[in-house]
């Protein structure tokens, strides 16, 4: 035998060590945090259901949600011979993950299990979870579970559609829905002129027969933003002769042909790559009227209402999955002789990302309680709506500086594709400018506030539940209330006065949830000045070991 290095041995340069292992793990059951809240607002019920979709969620969707935003949507315009196909193509990976979400309720648990109180609790937990695998497939799921309460403002069409969306089987074949075994719903609003500012849409509904709600129209237009464009059907904005309403839109008309809608081109979007935005523009499309003439905004803003609530829900699960990879990585990537984990500092970003994870899952297992109380509790309705639009703001303003965070404690490794932190990166500013920019929000604060005493009476209310458990949030909350004597000024300084209330909100949770660690650090950080500028800045004598381990667990 020679005495000398084979080839191949004197080229290797290196061994590949102080790597952290592939994660796989279980999502629910890993998840303190989130476990203790679906209990508290009254889920706790559906642990079972919950248990099932964890596993799932830190494994299958998890290596699903890379491959299919490896393989982005391709849009087939006409088929070979000319023919207009209108078809948007996605990878088996994008049709698995929507197949695992429907079976386990994540856009239809709520309205399977409407009679229990806590439904719609249980069902913010599974959209949190599949929201750390993949953000793509929780567009068309999440318009799906929205469109129900619009939808039933007409009961005949309800009754048509509702079998389908709350079935437990996805049928992704491109045939009319009543030949499905279930259905996706969409929703189109936004117009090149008018964006958020509907009123100003041209979209024009022309009468087939009779006319009013439950009727056909014709629609003639465009919508700049459609998006999951293969869903079955779709609740849209369209002028008709009594003013601006609201119509199901299905991909075919009754006699089985595929429907006017035609889409013009997908969007080269920042964020998830698995899903597809389009511009569509409408060609005599045939529409049912939902709701009543004229009334388009208030029927469409059920759906919108719900779709704002999943915002919250959605940015929160992608913070909580970023937290998850940076405590990984720093449990096992050593530097300076120590792990990660170890070092002061390090000790501090995580502990402080782990506090900030913890009460925007707390205030939006609170929202979902709300929503779900909302139509059997008037002071919930109250709450709920003022409360949507704060946590919907303030939620999803801190992801995309929470996600970058996290991609720090991984370095290089968090910006680079083949990290998932890189996706929910991209996708981190999405929620905060989808259904209502940061300003919509504020300003549907301060109508609240204004025309509805009951929900400025409730929104206090809340806050003051924990009065008394830390003088920070007592301070916070008499200077709130002063925040709205000046009406002058209010609407300019209405996304300071939401940022306070969110993060009043935050403390009252978490000092009820009766952890001390948690509410006492919290407090003293974010009302009392505690606090810098960035995550890792939380005082000396903060908990950290406490903080990380809690919110994932060895």
């Amino acid at each position: 035998m020679s005495e000398h290095p084979s080839l191949t041995e004197g080229f290797l340069t290196h061994q590949v060590t102080n790597q952290a292992p592939p994660l796989t793990y279980d999502a629910w059951a890993t998840d303190t945090v989130l476990r203790e809240a679906v209990t508290r607002e009254g889920g706790g019920w559906a642990e079972a259901e919950l248990a099932k979709y964890g596993p799932l969620v830190g494994g299958e969707l998890m290596q699903l949600g890379f491959v299919a935003n490896e393989n982005k949507p391709k849009f087939r315009p006409f088929d070979r011979y000319g023919n207009r196909l209108d078809e948007v193509e996605f990878h088996p990976a994008y049709h698995r993950l929507m197949e695992l979400a429907i079976a386990h309720g994540v856009p239809n648990f709520a309205w399977r299990h409407e009679d229990k109180p806590g439904a719609h609790v249980a069902r913010m937990a599974l959209f949190y979870l599949h929201n750390q695998a993949d953000q793509g497939t929780s567009c068309p799921l999440t318009m799906t579970y929205a469109s129900v309460p619009a939808l039933r403002r007409q009961p005949e069409l309800a009754r048509e559609w509702m079998p389908r969306l709350s079935s437990d089987t996805y049928d992704p074949r491109f045939i009319p829905a009543a030949h499905k075994r279930g259905a996706t719903l969409g929703m189109g609003m936004t117009e090149k002129q008018g964006g958020s500012d509907v009123r100003t849409n041209t979209t024009r509904a022309h009468q087939q027969g009779s006319r009013g709600p439950g009727q056909p129209y014709a629609l003639v237009g465009h919508k700049w933003f459609f998006s999951a464009p293969m869903s079955d059907a779709f609740l849209v904005l369209a002028q008709a002769e009594g003013g601006l309403s609201c119509f199901l839109l299905p991909r075919f008309t009754p006699d089985g042909e595929r429907n006017a809608i035609r889409i013009q081109r997908l969007k080269d979007k920042l964020g998830d790559w698995s899903n597809a935005s389009s511009e569509v523009e409408f060609h005599g499309a045939t529409a049912w009227m939902v709701g009543e003439e004229g009334r388009g905004v208030s029927t469409i803003l059920e759906m919108v209402a719900l779709t704002r609530q999943d915002c919250m829900i959605g940015s929160s699960g992608q913070m909580r999955q970023a937290l998850v990879q940076a405590i990984h990585h720093a449990r096992h990537r050593k530097a300076f002789s120590k792990r990660l984990i170890e070092q002061p500092l390090m000790m501090n970003v995580l502990a402080d990302l782990a506090l900030e994870s913890e009460a925007h899952t707390v205030l939006t297992a609170r929202v979902a309680r709300a929503v779900d109380a909302s139509h059997r509790d008037a002071r919930e309705a109250a709450f709920g709506r003022i409360a949507t639009a704060i946590g919907k703001y303030w939620v999803c303003k801190r992801a995309p500086a929470f996600i970058n965070e996290a991609q720090e404690c991984l370095g290089g490794a968090g910006y680079v594709e083949e990290s998932n932190l890189a996706r929910l990166y991209r996708q981190a500013p999405l929620n905060s400018i989808w259904e209502g920019s940061g300003n919509i929000q504020c300003l549907d604060m301060l109508r609240a506030v204004t025309r509805e005493p009951a929900s400025r009476d409730a929104l206090f209310a809340e806050i003051l539940a924990a009065r008394g458990g830390h003088p920070a949030l007592d301070a916070e909350a008499a200077r709130l209330a002063r925040e709205f004597d000046d009406l002058g000024t209010l609407e300019s300084r209405s996304r300071f006065i939401v940022e306070r209330l969110a993060l009043a909100l935050q403390a009252s949770l978490l000092i009820r949830a009766g952890n001390p660690q948690v509410s006492d650090a919290f407090c003293e950080s974010r009302l009392a000045g505690a606090h810098g500028q960035t995550f890792g800045t939380l005082p000396g004598h903060a908990p950290f070991h406490a903080l990380i381990q809690r919110a994932f667990a060895e």
